[in-house]
């Protein structure tokens, strides 16, 4: 039966990728993505998966984790599996997955859809569980922990700074991102705040008035929470109440800032995963909704599969094919940032080996589908509609007007009239160049949603769409402070060995501090700039999360070349091998590419020459300087990542080659066999 099982999936997943692939001249149907999404994911999961955690980790249910050997209560606490799948999964679900696609349309559905399913199975996935079980073998230890022990000081030091500052941008970036999707928007600023009461009270019925009742406290959990996205709609048409959710940027930064600080000193069971798991009802009970009405409406893909932009003169940004559709989708296929999750809170949390597979590997596939939804919700658009709303009005000629008229030159027809009458539709005063994605993604939901269950609805699923995406985003945020956290106490406890215990109140309240206060710097210039300032840094958002990957899968490629199946070692270096190839080619044109559109340097230069020329308009002039040294600062960061991977790397092959020849491997450092004394552990 499992043969005949693979068979089938194998079958299933090649008629709907050919289906895919080799259709031209017409428009396909949206369940030929779901479909071949939904084959794809099941054969990575139920054959690829089994077979990495049985025969390459050698993964043990019988062997307690540190989260039992360690329980402390505070972050070292045994969890129910679904729970932890909860948390970890919506820590680690971000806006990559759902801006990351709708971006990267700009190509057409084709090149995206492909590395969605091909890059999440054999890579993102892979990277997700094999680094979850190699904290989860060494006590919980960070990635950068990891980095030191098995790579030697020099890749290990090369890590841990690398992985600080990719960890500080990525978190600005998510805050601003989340401050923006909130910003005069009530509804979801209100139904955002109210998910962290419900989260703290489900954290306490589980473990204060009704320990280990998992479904009860769920079921109360979600009620309250549709009861907050409800009252968050009847609160915004409240005259009196509006107000006072009604918030500028700078104050929903402070209240970002001041989250992510409480987020990480609380307990982990109070707070954190309470609310990440609470958060993933909301995350996966939208994808259901949104892949049912795709079955059922089975709509008509209008972008087309390949678009002219290939080239790289695309308007919403600029860059070829390659290396920028991977380096845009990021999270949807491979995330960095999940390797800081994987092995920061949750193997402090996996009450047995056995759940590793369904937390890390299940975890990514659910993300990806979500990748694979937002492809689908930007595809779903009418291509002149799509780029109106996602390319600034600079890149289309200036106005309105010249954007209609540009778009329909290209042969991407448009009209001021339709999109005057879908912004009314959505109750936006405007949908002209929305840029980031997140608009054009909720219009996108919104119009699937509104089709099957209520076409009159379109505004409520719109703003729903908004303040599912603001959900989506804060809850990585608060999961990477932690994990940040863990990381910064590791390296003071060089200085000072009492702050780099763990649970250490008094280190707890100083790392969080300095954490938060770091990327809060970022975030709070960005917000307060009236130019965009720290926006700068989102293009370089992609480039150091597929770079903190390719650490991540050096470090785990190094502990499997050092312990006894060390000839699998193929399994996280050939993905390694390929984000090393594209990091290394986008870094490469980011920096030295002579298009002010594309290179990080090209750009100040020619903002700089313009300044000096009296050529720019006096607003921007006032903030020239700014910019340009954004720019700059951009090129120093791309440049100091790329140098870290490649020390990392370096330093892994130095281990691959003593492997090969044969010399003397130290072993791998996990920690001692102790046997659970948990009932499930037992009985597994």
């Amino acid at each position: 039966m499992r043969k005949l099982l693979g068979i089938g999936l194998a079958a299933g997943a090649a008629f709907a990728l050919g289906g895919i692939a080799l259709n031209r001249g017409e428009s396909i149907n949206a369940l030929w993505v779901l479909a071949a999404g939904a084959c794809v994911y099941a054969l990575g999961y139920r054959f690829y998966a089994a077979w990495i955690s049985a025969r390459v980790l050698a993964a043990d249910a019988t062997r307690a984790t540190p989260a039992e050997r360690l329980d402390n209560g505070r972050d070292f606490v045994p969890t129910a599996r679904w729970v932890v799948f909860g948390h970890h999964f919506a820590a680690i679900a971000g806006p990559g997955p759902l801006i990351g696609p709708t971006l990267a349309a700009q190509f057409g559905y084709l090149p995206g859809v492909l590395w969605i399913l091909v890059g999440s199975v054999l890579g993102g996935c892979v990277q997700d569980m094999v680094v979850l079980f190699a904290s989860t073998r060494r006590d919980g230890r960070t990635l950068g922990q990891m980095a030191r022990d098995e790579l030697g000081p020099v890749g290990g030091l090369a890590a841990i700074l690398g992985t600080l500052a990719i960890m500080v941008i990525l978190i600005a970036v998510l805050g601003l991102v989340v401050v923006n999707a909130m910003k005069h928007s009530p509804w979801a600023t209100s139904t955002v705040f109210a998910t962290i009461p419900i989260a703290m009270g489900v954290g306490l019925y589980m473990r204060v008035l009704r320990p280990g009742r998992v479904a009860e406290a769920s079921l109360i959990g979600v009620a309250l929470l549709l009861l907050a996205v409800a009252g968050g709609g009847w609160l915004d048409h409240q005259p009196a109440l509006r107000p006072l959710f009604d918030h500028e940027a700078t104050a929903l930064a402070g209240f970002v800032i001041g989250y992510g600080f409480v987020a990480a000193v609380l307990p982990v069971w109070l707070l954190l995963a309470p609310r990440d798991y609470l958060s993933t009802f909301l995350k996966l009970g939208t994808v259901v909704l949104l892949a049912i009405a795709i079955v059922l409406l089975r709509p008509e893909l209008k972008l087309p599969a390949m678009t002219r932009f290939v080239d790289g003169s695309g308007p919403i940004f600029a860059g070829p094919l390659f290396p920028f559709v991977f380096i845009t989708i990021a999270c949807g296929a491979v995330s960095g940032f999940h390797a800081l999750v994987s092995s920061g809170t949750t193997p402090k949390l996996i009450r047995t080996e056995a759940d590793v597979r369904l937390v890390g590997y299940g975890s990514m596939v659910l993300e990806s589908l979500v990748a694979i939804m937002a492809m689908i919700a930007a595809a779903l658009l009418d291509p002149g509609v799509y780029f109106a709303i996602n390319s600034p009005l600079a890149a289309l000629g200036g106005d309105a007007h010249a954007a209609v008229a540009t778009l329909s030159g290209w042969g991407f027809p448009v009209s001021i009239e339709q999109m005057q009458s879908l912004a009314h539709e959505v109750g936006e005063a405007t949908l002209f160049a929305r840029t980031g994605g997140a608009p054009s993604l909720a219009v996108g939901m919104a119009s699937i949603l509104s089709g099957v269950f209520g076409a009159g609805l379109l505004a409520v699923w719109y703003h729903f769409a908004i303040m599912f995406e603001a959900v989506f985003i804060l809850t990585t945020l608060d999961a990477g402070t932690r994990v940040g956290r863990f990381m910064l106490q590791d390296a003071l406890g060089h200085l000072v060995p009492a702050l780099g215990r763990t649970s250490w109140y008094p280190s707890v309240l100083l790392s969080s501090g300095l954490v938060v206060a770091a990327w809060g710097y970022f975030l709070y210039v960005g917000v307060i700039d009236p130019n965009g300032g720290i926006n700068i840094l989102w293009p370089l958002f992609g480039i150091s999360n597929q770079m903190l990957a390719g650490i991540a899968l050096a470090v785990v490629t190094a502990i499997i070349l050092r312990g006894p199946r060390w000839r699998h070692a193929w399994v996280t270096a050939l993905p390694l091998a390929w984000l090393a190839i594209v990091t290394s080619v986008a870094a490469w044109q980011k920096l030295f590419d002579p298009s002010p559109k594309i290179g990080f340097l090209a750009g100040a230069r020619d903002l700089a020459a313009r300044l000096a020329a009296g050529a720019l308009p006096p607003a921007k002039a006032a903030v020239a300087g700014r910019l340009i040294f954004n720019q700059r600062l951009d090129a120093a960061l791309t440049a100091f990542f790329l140098v870290v991977v490649w020390v990392v790397i370096l330093d892994m092959l130095r281990i691959a080659w003593q492997r090969l020849r044969g010399a003397a491997v130290p072993p791998s450092r996990e920690a001692a066999y102790v046997a659970t004394r948990l009932e499930e552990g037992a009985r597994a």
